[in-house]
């Protein structure tokens, strides 16, 4: 059975369009005034999240289902978003509906399990390739393997890694959003293919920036680990917290 179902789907117009969605919720005075910002960096951990909304000076703008904050220190051009849970469909739905509103540049940063050894707790990872394992890639692009980022967008956040002396590899992750079914023959699989990260949201988010012809550059601290075929979380960890601080750093002065 073709995925998805219905076959030649792609070449096929939308029923709606996230235009669409932006001026229903302006004939509802919801958006009416709201200029997006061109930059925005979508945050999955609420620590995270929390974190910057306290140590940034920053102007809250109510969006309907999710929380969106301007960076005052970016002149506006750059916001956070956050609180809007995990996974590909309701990020690439936050996606679709801030690039109709004008934003053109995204980064996304969250924790990620890792599936090689030697790789510590809280080391960054910057995503070079995604295994397009999810749903929503499908919907957006051709059958293939992979989804890939945007090459200037992705050197020049390694430029801001580099700059702030924060060590970084760089290499494909896994996306798939089913975590609860990852099995253990998966994992290694995709370890003795040089995998470096397993996450929910990349290759989807890449997906939906080629076909709406946006930037993003997408990066992983890791968070817990598979290598050994035994998951050993370290979610909360300070070395997990202090990487995804520095990350955002480095994500943010990547978008200016």
């Amino acid at each position: 059975m073709p995925f998805p179902n219905f076959a030649g789907k792609h070449a096929h117009d939308s029923f709606f369009t996230p235009q669409d969605w932006v001026r229903y919720f302006k004939r509802e005075n919801t958006i009416a005034n709201f200029a997006a910002p061109e930059g925005i960096i979508f945050c999955y951990q609420n620590y995270l999240f929390d974190y910057i909304i306290q140590n940034e000076e920053v102007e809250a703008f109510g969006l309907p289902f999710n929380e969106l904050y301007l960076l005052k220190n970016t002149g506006g051009r750059v916001g956070i978003c956050g609180r809007f849970g995990i996974g590909a469909p309701v990020v690439t739905t936050l996606q679709e509906e801030l690039i109709a509103l004008g934003s053109r540049k995204f980064m996304s940063i969250g924790a990620a399990g890792c599936l090689q050894k030697g790789i510590e707790i809280g080391q960054i990872i910057v995503c070079d390739k995604a295994i397009r394992d999810e749903g929503v890639s499908h919907h957006y692009l051709e059958p293939g393997k992979y989804a890939y980022p945007s090459p200037e967008l992705t050197t020049r956040l390694k430029s801001e890694l580099d700059k702030l002396s924060l060590g970084y590899q760089e290499g494909s992750t896994w996306t798939i959003d089913a975590p609860y079914r990852e099995t253990v023959e998966e994992a290694r699989h995709y370890q003795a293919e040089g995998v470096y990260t397993v996450e929910m949201e990349a290759a989807a988010l890449l997906a939906v920036a080629e076909y709406r012809k946006v930037e993003i550059a997408t990066a992983f601290v890791i968070s817990d680990s598979l290598a050994e075929l035994e998951w050993n979380p370290q979610f909360r960890a300070k070395a997990t917290k202090d990487g995804l601080a520095q990350l955002y750093q480095a994500a943010k002065a990547a978008l200016l």
